[in-house]
């Protein structure tokens, strides 16, 4: 997520930092997008139960310098070809452990997951994240679940800020299955425009841009666009108009009560109709023999997602859900 404070603060700082050169209004943008911590909300311990830490390994080309990547594992075994893996990507300030009960929920749809914190959040390697540095996180968790997992099918997550990330990944892979955004925006240029002080002339200014609607019409696999009518951080116009941005077979999901926390929780049954209808995702045989009201979905069986995929035509639409106690 983004909060509204540290944007405003922008505009009662701006000359000092322009005053102060075009590094330091970097480095500023990169602390307000971002807000780095290693903090969570709610019992972290009783939040991540079950779930296994992972650590990735990688050099980074930014730096040239290892960089390490913490990350949470939340899979089924033994695993098949029918169970589908999600790399999971969280938004602003909280560190990855934040993201659990949304990490469950996908894991509660049929998925695999596997969420990783960036540089400069919780476990991973110090440092003031950037929308470069993320984006190479990012590629580096995606190549290490496709080495441990190529025969599954794979999907991308992002919540928020995560959103951009995912989008932007989505476009430079070629092996991933269909992407999943959730309370995202079309740039951050836009997000800023939408608040009551948006008229201000802080276009230019901005370095970390995340241009979603640029990278979105590069992707090449199915994309599900899932907003909530009650998110006052991020409009939902800006959902919707990333979702119009694109090229592939796709489906906006609105869901009537959602914020920008919740919108998970109280979409949960739209996003397994999402799933089934856009990703050709199924109900496993043995929750519907059991009789469970919220059955687990599972991979389509071969040819690859894409070639079976509808048409962008055929899937446009929206749905609604009645309102439910908020959520994480």
């Amino acid at each position: 997520m983004i909060k509204r404070w540290p944007l405003l603060a922008s505009v009662f700082s701006l000359c000092a930092l322009l005053a102060a050169g075009c590094s330091t209004l970097d480095e500023r943008q990169r602390e307000w997008i971002f807000q780095p911590s290693d903090r969570s909300w709610g019992n972290t311990a009783l939040m991540t139960e079950g779930m296994q830490d992972v650590w990735i390994d990688f050099q980074s080309s930014i730096t040239g310098e290892p960089a390490r990547l913490h990350g949470l594992w939340l899979g089924g075994a033994p695993e098949t070809t029918d169970t589908p893996v999600l790399l999971y990507l969280h938004g602003a300030r909280y560190n990855v452990a934040g993201s659990a009960p949304r990490i469950q929920r996908m894991h509660e749809l049929g998925f695999s997951v596997l969420a990783i914190d960036y540089r400069g959040f919780g476990k991973s390697s110090k440092g003031l994240p950037s929308e470069e540095s993320a984006r190479e996180d990012a590629r580096a968790a995606w190549t290490w679940l496709a080495a441990r997992h190529p025969r599954q099918h794979r999907y991308i997550f992002g919540h928020s800020l995560g959103g951009a990330i995912g989008i932007d990944l989505a476009a430079t892979v070629k092996d991933e299955s269909g992407t999943i955004v959730e309370s995202t925006f079309t740039s951050i240029a836009d997000v800023v425009s939408s608040f009551k002080w948006g008229w201000l002339p802080f276009g230019p200014l901005i370095t970390q841009r995340f241009e979603a609607i640029r990278t979105v019409k590069d992707i090449g696999a199915p994309l599900l666009v899932v907003h909530g009518t009650a998110d006052s951080l991020i409009n939902p116009t800006l959902g919707r108009k990333l979702y119009d941005a694109a090229t592939v077979p796709k489906m906006f999901v609105l869901v009537e009560g959602g914020s920008h926390h919740n919108t998970n929780s109280v979409g949960a049954s739209q996003y397994r109709a999402a799933l089934s209808q856009l990703f050709r995702m199924k109900p496993e045989a043995s929750t519907v023999a059991d009789n469970r009201p919220e059955p687990r979905l599972r991979s389509p069986s071969p040819p690859s997602l894409p070639s079976a995929a509808l048409s962008p035509q055929e899937v446009r639409g929206e749905a609604h859900s009645a309102p439910a106690p908020a959520a994480i």
